[in-house]
């Protein structure tokens, strides 16, 4: 069996399990957001449910559009506030927790093995941490908060090698992208994408979280990562949780084997409005921005931080661009203002902020007005993503993205950095 099989397997109560085969499986964690959350509530108010199956297990976090951008927004984190009162769930406050996919891991709440089910489709970074990780919707997820089980078919899975060694300025996002660039957005439809290879070795965990989290830009069910040491290390430092480590069967049947030669590989930007549409960085051309995001859960974490702020440190943002930096998760805000990164960025013109989502999802702190054009570290760039149909978003590394807000267009660290 594939990694996703094994998990699977293991959660059903079955010795195997086959892509396909439709399977009740049972869930470790739960998780709903602030714009998830009150559908899955009322839904499982409308069943007639009273309790939760294990109100330690499902997790509640503000994050979309908080702290509360309006009237409405306050509305729904005060419904998800209320209910995580009422049942004694997990529950996270602004200024307590972060983005729900990087907060969970840090705070040692998803571990190897686990299968973890949460109301967003981004749920699938945790499969950098070799879980079984994946985004439903909220009427999947009320029933999952209330029997502790869900029911899926087996994804098929497809193998991703990546051979070589990374160059300078090259991260794990430009390789995300990439792949995506030459599989498409569908090309791993309801699959399970297993990252393997020697080019690999070497990524931290915050890089193995960016790639397991665009998973789901290629269609992906669960993006998931092989647990070595380097996850163990992670894990350890983070969890007492048990865990179980599963491993790929050498004989195991992958419905598709990609392999990539990155040797040569340069940054990657995501061109408007797939992140299919890629192209190295020497292709880009002469693009002038307004806007440059560095953060979310793609992004906002405090490797991202550190590398963005070493290109920033003693320059400015360019006259005219709007360079927003939000940190994933208080736990980064804390450090990056401990190393002195909050200082580099507000010396550089750019404006630092809470742990929230932000303008990734276009909900508000950095709205795109009609042809405006941002530099993201998101995950997505389709249209009217953060904000005007008629604006433009183009994905890149925190890398790029530092050296856009400098030189107002896009453009890479080597021309920043001597």
């Amino acid at each position: 069996m594939t990694l996703a099989e094994k998990i699977l397997a293991a959660h059903t109560g079955k010795k195997k399990v086959a892509p396909g085969e439709l399977v009740s499986v049972r869930v470790d964690l739960v998780m709903a957001n602030d714009i998830t959350a009150p559908i899955a509530i009322r839904e499982f108010r409308r069943l007639g449910l009273s309790r939760v199956f294990d109100p330690k297990k499902v997790v509640l976090v503000p994050s979309h559009f908080a702290p509360n951008k309006d009237i409405n927004s306050a509305g729904q984190a005060k419904l998800m506030r209320e209910f995580a009162r009422e049942q004694g769930c997990i529950y996270f406050e602004q200024g307590q927790g972060g983005i729900e996919h990087v907060l969970l891991p840090q705070k040692g709440m998803v571990v190897p093995g686990y299968v973890y089910v949460g109301a967003d489709s981004h749920t699938c970074t945790s499969g950098a941490l070799g879980a079984f990780a994946t985004g439903m919707g909220s009427t999947d997820i009320a029933v999952a908060m209330a029997t502790g089980e869900i029911w899926m078919r087996v994804p098929h899975t497809i193998k991703l090698v990546y051979h070589g060694k990374l160059n300078k300025w090259v991260r794990s996002k430009d390789l995300i992208l990439y792949t995506i660039g030459q599989i498409g957005v569908d090309g791993a439809l309801y699959a399970s994408m297993e990252f393997h290879g020697d080019a690999l070795k070497g990524l931290s965990m915050d890089s193995r979280f960016t790639m397991s989290n665009m998973a789901v830009e290629a269609g992906a069910k669960v993006g998931l990562f092989p647990v070595d040491e380097v996850t163990l290390e992670y894990v350890r430092a983070r969890s007492k949780r048990p865990y179980t480590v599963y491993e790929p069967d050498l004989d195991a049947q992958y419905a598709e084997v990609h392999e990539f030669d990155v040797t040569n590989l340069e940054p990657q930007i995501a061109f408007p409005h797939l992140p299919s549409k890629t192209r190295p960085l020497s292709q880009v051309g002469d693009i002038k921005i307004d806007q440059v995001f560095i953060g979310s859960c793609t992004n906002g974490k405090i490797e991202d931080l550190r590398e963005a702020a070493s290109i920033m440190r003693g320059k400015y943002v360019a006259p005219w661009v709007r360079c927003i930096v939000i940190p994933a998760s208080n736990e980064i805000y804390l450090q990056a203002l401990r190393e002195g990164l909050i200082e580099t960025f507000v010396e550089a013109g750019a404006a630092f902020s809470t742990s929230t989502c932000g303008p990734c999802l276009g909900g508000y702190m950095g709205v795109l007005a009609e042809g405006e054009r941002c530099v993201s570290t998101s995950n997505r760039n389709f249209v009217g993503r953060m904000g005007h149909p008629k604006s433009e978003v183009y994905l890149a590394s925190p890398a790029v993205a530092a050296a856009s807000a400098i030189l107002g267009r896009i453009a890479g660290p080597a021309e920043v950095v001597h």
